[in-house]
């Protein structure tokens, strides 16, 4: 094997990685190095560092995903220097992500024709999708305020206070006013007849959640269509719908066929989907599709040419690879509908038990719902002594990453755990998550009780705080005592939780 060399006068090339002086010394971590170093000590230091991330497949926070078949590793490997925006560089992979386009928009139950074909894109995640969608919507508004003589400098768009933070973004860059459908205890989704209340004549869209990331429920996409088809012939207005089914997306068309809210609903006008949740590709993909064309304005849509040939792009960025497209053309043929239900009900299957599990061990509340997204989102019975946050900082000692957090207003007393049932979560792990749930509450019943007392009246020097502010006393409270607690063998607790 041939080995790199450096310009350096010793020849350490010929010498082991950890023989060398290459693992003596830091890295630079804030300037370009002067010298080069071998490609293999370059690789073992990195892989060194990375080590200290967590396990993906035991991040229970996420949706995204962790795990695909080598083959379609192999596909992803080999397009990786694939520009996906040469379109006449790479016709087939173009043609790849039109045919997604076209298979996702009638899952959607698009209206379309034989032979017609749908109206989409790809776009870097489901952030790009909704900001895309809502550029359709806030342009087709003005244009139509524009035709009437009125004024059209104050858009706002109208969704719950569950909303993914990508639609504030859009709300903010885009000089949009965000009006949000405030929660309330037991009800963590929009409600559809708030959400109506709240739109006027400025209001571009109603933008409705398919799996909120909160609880995984499914907001009724079906009611609120109705009521604003209600308003909308009392007002004259015509105000649409987008569903961000990041989530939710090719879930309810396996699990709930039955479930209207798409594209069979007149006034759902676009729909996000994420091909690297529930898509089941790994991270980096997302969808955005149309009802019609003459839902998506043409000025927002630009052609080039210094590429070799007429071009239309739809997108805020420009060039992106191929390799994510060509894995989610690999899934939906290789899966097809049989496959994405089959994986849809193991997933289901693994949070019922998992959810049924919690509740028998008697010390939690399960907040989330059996139908949507398959995940468990519960919170403590009884946090008077210990709380959310540290059942999920005492279970990464098991390298489990579970998240704790608050609900949006009026719910953010409401603390809750999350766990996230993707394709590669298994029966086995369920269990043994289970089995390290128990240790976690054991361990947590011999510590002794936070600091309560004097944080009761939730004031310091007169001042009442923050919850937030209570929060982060607690926790810091905690983990001080954790860092002087040591385990039966006399070694530090912090120390006992590394070297699990």
């Amino acid at each position: 094997m041939v080995l790199s060399k450096t310009a350096s006068k010793s020849d350490d090339s010929i010498h082991s990685t950890f023989a060398s002086r290459y693992v003596r010394n830091s890295i630079s971590r804030f300037e370009i190095p002067k010298n080069s170093i071998p490609k293999e000590a370059a690789y073992q230091i990195i892989n060194d560092e990375l080590k200290f991330d967590g396990n993906p497949r035991l991040n229970l926070a996420s949706f995204v995903t962790t795990w695909m078949e080598p083959e379609c590793d192999k596909l992803m490997m080999e397009s990786i220097n694939k520009n996906n925006v040469e379109m006449d560089q790479y016709p087939v992979t173009t043609d790849l992500q039109n045919r997604c386009v076209n298979m996702i928009a009638r899952l959607f139950n698009a209206p379309l024709g034989d032979g017609e074909a749908a109206i989409g894109v790809g776009t870097v995640w489901s952030s790009e999708a909704v900001m895309l969608a809502g550029l359709a919507f806030k342009r087709q508004w003005q244009n139509k305020r524009k035709a009437l003589g009125l004024p059209y400098d104050r858009p706002n768009i109208v969704t719950g206070a569950n909303n993914q933070v990508c639609l504030e973004k859009f709300a903010r860059y885009f000089e949009v006013e965000l009006k949000e459908v405030k929660l309330r205890e037991g009800y963590y989704v929009m409600d559809p007849d708030k959400a109506v209340e709240m739109v006027d004549e400025n209001t571009i869209c109603v933008v409705a959640i398919l799996g909120s990331t909160l609880t995984g429920q499914f907001e009724d996409v079906k009611l609120l269509n109705d009521l604003l088809v209600e308003k909308n012939k009392k007002t004259g207005w015509d105000t649409p719908i987008h569903v961000d089914a990041a989530s939710g997306g090719f879930i309810a068309p396996f699990l709930y066929p039955d479930l209207e809210w798409d594209f069979r609903l007149p006034l759902v006008k676009s729909i996000n989907v994420s091909g690297h949740k529930y898509g089941l590709v790994y991270a980096g993909i997302g969808w955005v599709v149309w009802r019609t064309k003459t839902d998506l304005p043409d000025e927002l849509i630009f052609h080039i040419n210094y590429l070799g040939a007429d071009q239309p792009t739809f997108t805020l960025n420009f060039s992106k690879g191929s390799s994510q497209v060509i894995a989610q053309y690999y899934q939906l043929i290789r899966l097809g509908f049989e496959g994405y239900r089959n994986v849809m009900d193991n997933c289901r299957e693994n949070m019922m038990v998992l959810r049924q599990v919690l509740e028998k061990t008697g010390r939690f509340n399960i907040v989330s719902k059996e139908n949507g997204v398959p995940l468990v989102a519960f919170s403590l019975k009884d946090s008077s002594r210990h709380n959310e946050f540290e059942v999920a900082e005492m279970l990464r000692r098991f390298g489990w990453i579970v998240p704790a957090y608050t609900m949006p207003a009026d719910a953010q007393h409401v603390t809750v755990l999350r766990v996230v049932i993707r394709e590669d979560f298994s029966r086995t792990l369920a269990e043994r998550l289970v089995a390290d749930f128990e240790k976690v509450l054991h361990e947590l019943d011999t510590l002794p009780a936070r600091v309560h007392a004097k944080m009761a009246s939730g004031k310091v020097n007169g001042v009442k705080k923050t919850p937030e502010e209570t929060q982060r006393e607690v926790t810091a409270y905690w983990k001080k005592f954790v860092d002087t607690k040591t385990d039966k063998n006399g070694v530090p607790l912090v120390a006992s939780i590394t070297n699990q």
